[in-house]
């Protein structure tokens, strides 16, 4: 185990840092704030969804719906980033594959967190999804691709703790087969709905997959990062250099996401499309002009690249704080492709008097706390599992 970490105690008596009252603490704060934040979905249930959340019959997805949406994008980036290395067999990604896998599956559990009180009857969905599918429904295949996704996820980690790599590998193709169709699909959610211009297109299920494996790159590295240093441990020079790699590819997927985004905002205005055209310059002008120049494009995607040329991608400590700004960034992006794709009346172009140029919404405390609720949930997920599991360090495989 000597050439994956040089371990470091810096604790009095050999104490590592996750058995000190610090990290319990931690866990017990992030775990009180999930439940004050479930606490405000259970009084949405009964208050009812109309009166304690921010949407309407105009806006009917908020922020709620977008967490969900970054929640499984990262989970899904986590899975195919990691299976770059334990189920196609490249060398230099493979000692990212425990935490990684472990992270996929804590970030998609938070974001069925999330959509559980987004939607107003969850047990529903979970009841009639068995007893009568329809297989005409893309938000059907999401729900059955997601849950079979979490299932060969859980086994594959399994089956990591086992040692029985080969056989994770078969089920973490499976994980990947599973993971690429319901997100894929979840893209075809927003592409295929024809009355919203800013959404529909057939380059969305493309956008999401690889926007996802962008959210995975930041998210391997600064969770790597992180699990480093709570646990008071140095990296590996193998794990460093598998980590350089991981930045390597995030470098090239800012510039991919970069060009679909230039494309998106010129395909917006290039002759004034209806509905698109309102939509775009709302990002570029209007009311979402900071969200989109400041996060999205600043700390989403220009920020952690310059680092990454910057540092030649061997800095771990600076692409880690990249790679956190890029986390809020694309959150940001995240909560403005649902958002932004809401705000343009469908029969704008008519000039209808009092029909607003453009609807507004503002999220309510209920859905700021359950939002809440579902990344101190994931923090709590990745802490426990950070000290049931030692720190993966199983990783050397």
């Amino acid at each position: 185990m000597n050439n994956v970490l040089t371990r470091v105690l810096p604790q009095e008596g050999g104490l590592e840092a996750s058995s000190s009252g610090a990290y319990n603490a931690a866990i017990g704060i992030f775990g009180l704030l999930t439940l004050v934040g479930v606490a405000f979905g259970v009084h949405a249930f009964f208050a009812g969804h109309e009166h304690v959340y921010g949407i309407s019959r105009e806006i009917p997805w908020g922020l709620m719906l977008a967490a969900y949406v970054f929640f499984v994008v990262t989970s899904t980036g986590l899975c195919l980033v990691s299976s770059i290395g334990h189920v196609f067999g490249v060398e230099a990604f493979k000692p990212i594959a425990k935490r990684s896998v472990f992270l996929a599956i804590a970030t998609i559990i938070s974001g069925f967190v999330v959509i559980a009180f987004e939607i107003e009857n969850p047990w529903r969905m979970a009841l009639y999804n068995v007893i009568s599918p329809n297989l005409t429904s893309n938000i059907w295949w999401m729900g059955t691709l997601y849950g079979a996704y979490l299932f060969f996820m859980l086994i594959e980690f399994a089956l990591l703790q086992a040692g029985q790599h080969k056989t994770a590998g078969m089920f973490g193709l499976a994980g990947v087969i599973a993971g690429v169709a319901a997100h894929s699909n979840l893209g075809a959610v927003f592409g295929l709905l024809n009355g919203r211009e800013f959404w529909h297109g057939p380059y969305m299920p493309i956008y999401f997959i690889t926007s996802a494996m962008m959210s995975g790159c930041a998210a391997v590295i600064f969770f790597h990062w992180a699990g480093y240093k709570i646990n008071g441990w140095q990296m590996s020079d193998k794990l460093q250099k598998s980590l350089s790699s991981v930045a390597k590819l995030g470098a090239l997927l800012y510039v991919t996401i970069m060009f679909f985004t230039t494309w998106k905002i010129l395909s917006g205005i290039a002759g004034h499309p209806p509905g698109k055209y309102e939509a775009i310059m709302a990002l570029l002008t209007g009311p979402y002009a900071k969200n989109f120049w400041i996060a999205e494009i600043g700390m989403g995607m220009v920020l952690p690249f310059v680092i990454i040329l910057a540092v030649r991608a061997k800095n771990i400590s600076a692409m880690a704080l990249g790679s956190l700004a890029s986390i809020i960034g694309i959150f940001f992006m995240r909560y403005d492709l649902v958002v932004v794709g809401q705000i343009v009346p469908g029969l704008h172009e008519y000039n209808i008097v009092s029909l607003p140029h453009l609807f507004s919404y503002s999220p309510t405390l209920h859905e700021y706390m359950i939002t809440m609720a579902g990344f101190t949930f994931c923090a709590m997920l990745f802490m426990i599992g950070e000290r049931m599991f030692r720190g993966h360090l199983s990783e050397d495989h």
